[in-house]
Formats: structure tokens, C-alpha cells, sequence
């Protein structure tokens, strides 16, 4: 989760949220090299008296100032093309779980299994325990294979809200009357939060999500005793 000395993103726990690192990366070194050459440009032209009488009326600098710039941002829109893609792809999912918005909590739903539906509500700050999260521990987690393709259909029973776990590298608008889809691979066990990305009324800051990472083997166990 995000710490108040965090500068950059969050720990990746998907292989998604990992390519969005990396791009995120490149990206930032082509934007520094840019900022470096046009300061030492400007520094020179501010400092500099001396004028090239060949630069005044040279088709070829022009040439050349028009290329440069085509070339940076195929060097940024062929990976973002590619994230685009993956974050669309959705290869035989092992199981899939409904996400509904609500004001102000989320419900979800085990489609693949029966009567698994439950709602969760961020915790009041009279019933958190040491460990918990102000703001952001709900009383009923979302629990997760880890290890395993799921599908994720986001949709809202009211307003526009968006269900969002930064450090899973997924973020998906819940429309009325509308079902949308995500996939989640999760790389680890723990606990990834998030909260609604949408601004969709008073309480829009109160309706965090949880998700629980575990193995399978705890994930059948987790089935049986619900």
C-alpha cells in the first residue's frame, strides 16, 4: 500500500502492474533526456552572443527538429500500445467474481460457486483493531486465489464508481447498466487496497476495497466454511 514516502508507484503483485512500472519508467527517462537537451539549448541561447548565419534559413535543421520528435513518441507509443492490449486481454479465466457499486460500499458476487454474495463496508473507526487501516480495512475482505486468471465484471446499481487496486495495476468504471471487465493474476499472498476512483458522491472517500491474496489450497478451505 501507499506510504507517505512514497514518490514513485507501489510494490507490483501482477505481472500488469509490473509492465505499467516499466513503462512508466522508460517513459520518465525519455522525458529527462528531453528536459536536459532543451535546458542545455536554452542555457547556451541565454548565455551565447555569437549567431549561425547557416541555421537562419536551414531546411535541414528543420528536417531534423521535425524527425527527433516522431522518433520520441514512437519510442513511447509502441509500449503503451502494447500494455493497452494485455490490459484487455482476458486468457481462459479459472474463475469469476462480480463487483457492484453501490452509495457507498461494494457488493460481490462468486458466480462460479452458489450463494456466495456478500457486501463490504468500509470499518467504522470505533471498530478497527491495532492492525487495521483507518479509512481503508472493510469488514468483509475480497478473498483470492493467487496464482490463478480471474475475471472481474464491475458494474454500479446507482452512480458511476470505479473499482481500483493500484497495486494490481486495475482500474475499471462501474456503470449503470453497463457490465465491464478486468482480469487480475496475483503474484503473492497479502492484502492489496484501494478505493473508489470515481467521484460519485458525499461519501465517495468511504467505500475502500480489500482484497485478500491466498493460496488455492486456503481458497477451498475459505469456500467451504462460508
Amino acid at each position: 500500500m501507499a506510504t507517505w514516502s512514497n514518490l514513485g508507484t507501489q510494490d507490483a503483485n501482477s505481472p500488469l502492474m509490473e509492465q505499467l512500472t516499466f513503462f512508466h519508467d522508460h517513459t520518465l527517462m525519455i522525458l529527462t533526456m528531453i528536459t536536459i537537451l532543451v535546458s542545455y539549448m536554452m542555457s547556451t541561447i541565454f548565455f551565447n552572443k555569437l549567431t549561425n548565419r547557416n541555421l537562419l534559413e536551414g531546411q535541414t535543421i528543420e528536417l531534423i527538429w521535425t524527425i527527433l520528435p516522431a522518433l520520441t513518441l514512437i519510442f513511447i507509443a509502441l509500449p503503451s500500445l502494447q500494455i493497452l492490449y494485455l490490459m484487455d486481454e482476458l486468457n481462459k479465466p479459472l474463475m469469476t467474481i462480480k463487483s457492484i457499486g453501490h452509495q457507498w460500499y461494494w457488493s460481490y458476487e462468486y458466480s462460479d460457486f452458489n450463494n456466495i454474495e456478500f457486501d463490504s463496508y468500509m470499518k467504522p473507526t470505533n471498530d478497527l483493531e491495532m492492525s487495521d487501516f483507518r479509512l481503508l480495512d472493510v469488514d468483509n475482505r475480497t478473498v483470492l486465489p493467487m496464482n490463478t486468471q480471474i475475471r472481474i465484471l464491475i458494474t454500479s446499481a446507482d452512480v458511476i464508481h470505479s473499482w481500483t487496486i493500484p497495486s494490481l495495476g486495475i482500474k475499471i468504471d462501474g456503470t449503470p447498466g453497463r457490465l465491464n471487465q478486468g482480469s487480475i493474476f496475483i503474484n503473492r499472498p497479502g492484502l492489496m487496497f484501494g478505493q473508489c476512483s470515481e467521484i460519485c458522491g458525499a461519501n465517495h472517500s468511504f467505500m475502500p476495497i480489500v482484497v485478500e491474496s491466498i493460496s488455492l489450497q486456503q481458497f477451498c478451505s475459505w469456500l467451504k466454511s462460508i
